[in-house]
């Protein structure tokens, strides 16, 4: 079986990894020149970690990312709740933080250990479909056919648009803002904090690594929007995004197979965007070698459509200005400081789902 992945994220690195890993040697291109500098993600969940496992990346991962031991929600200045992050249930029982760039060397380097390698430069231009195979042109004009062709491309997935998938959703008017930096004395460097820093607008404050943090936020300067007292003692970047909410009509048509933003994308809300797509690339790559891809695309759908649910749905709450969800937040906070079932129920959700 030939099989081409289009794209060298941390998506298409677990499709990689995994085929590697079950005995199918994939192609592995991209159109940008060099591996990624970009601290995009952040957190890598439970699941991943024991997707993860069996390649021995997790254990490249746990040896230097931070675990988030729990998260501390702030309204203004005042703190709310201080909320544990942890799930007995699951083989790791928490989230850990790592910037993308490094969890995304890590899986290169496994990727080669395995057999696998990745050609950077190499644009995908289109295909056509010949007796069931992909006949793959690339921007410097070679070729070649395969039996599968996997789109872990992004958001812009031109695999997608070559294959005439529908890529259905909205774009939300709010223009979000994101900064890299250093910082010293921090009190919580290992737990995120949410803050409700006025209606409408949250920032996030996560660690990277040592004296090295995230924000995000919902107004477009992060660092401007947090209320609370930050000692930065370096900028590594700082950037605007706007977020799309959209779910592709299906994930596979022909010999193409959608997985990560290619198929989905969503609010950072809750850190599952990865993860994901690191889910989706696993369960395909499975599929490809033991059978079953033609309940592929039906199922990793009705997992999208649910992440998908779920983000709009902590957005609207932690972010919103639609009054009645505000409301239901501040309840939900009041009830789990009092009632320790619903704030272990909560930490535990946080950390599965």
């Amino acid at each position: 079986m030939k099989v081409l992945i289009v794209g060298a994220g941390p998506t298409g690195l677990t499709a990689g990894i995994e085929l590697c890993r079950l005995g199918v040697v994939p192609t592995i291109v991209d159109r940008r020149e060099t591996a990624s500098t970009l601290s995009r993600a952040v957190g890598v969940t439970p699941r991943s970690l024991s997707l993860l496992k069996p390649s021995g990346v997790t254990e490249k991962l746990l040896q230097e990312a931070i675990p988030f031991h729990g998260i501390r929600i702030h309204h203004g200045t005042s703190l709310s709740l201080d909320l544990p992050l942890r799930s007995e249930r699951m083989a790791y029982p928490y989230v850990i933080g790592m910037p993308q760039d490094r969890t995304e060397a890590l899986m290169a380097e496994t990727l080669e250990l395995l057999g696998g390698s990745i050609q950077f430069g190499k644009g995908f231009e289109g295909y056509e479909e010949e007796g069931g195979k992909a006949a793959v042109t690339f921007a410097d004009g070679t070729s070649g056919k395969f039996d599968v062709v996997i789109g872990a491309d992004g958001i812009r997935s031109t695999v997608r648009e070559a294959a005439g998938i529908e890529y259905p959703g909205f774009d939300l008017e709010q223009t979000w803002s994101i900064a890299d930096v250093d910082a010293e004395g921090w009190e919580h460097p290992d737990k995120i904090t949410l803050v409700q820093a006025g209606p409408g607008m949250i920032v996030v404050f996560a660690p990277l690594e040592a004296r090295r943090y995230r924000l995000v936020s919902s107004a477009p300067n992060a660092l401007e929007a947090m209320p609370l007292p930050i000692n930065v003692t370096n900028i590594r970047r700082q950037g605007q995004f706007k977020i799309s909410v959209r779910q592709a009509s299906t994930y596979s048509k022909g010999p193409v197979h959608l997985a990560g933003d290619a198929a989905h994308c969503h609010a950072p809300v809750g850190g599952r965007g990865m993860n994901l797509g690191i889910a989706d690339a696993a369960e395909l790559a499975e599929r490809l070698v033991n059978g079953g891809i033609e309940d592929y695309s039906g199922l990793r759908h009705r997992l999208g459509n649910e992440a998908v649910r779920i983000t709009e749905r902590g957005r609207k709450m932690t972010g919103g200005v639609n009054l009645p969800r505000r409301v239901a937040f501040r309840t939900l906070i009041g009830a789990a400081n009092y009632v320790p079932a619903i704030k272990r129920r909560l930490g535990r959700f946080l950390v599965e789902f």
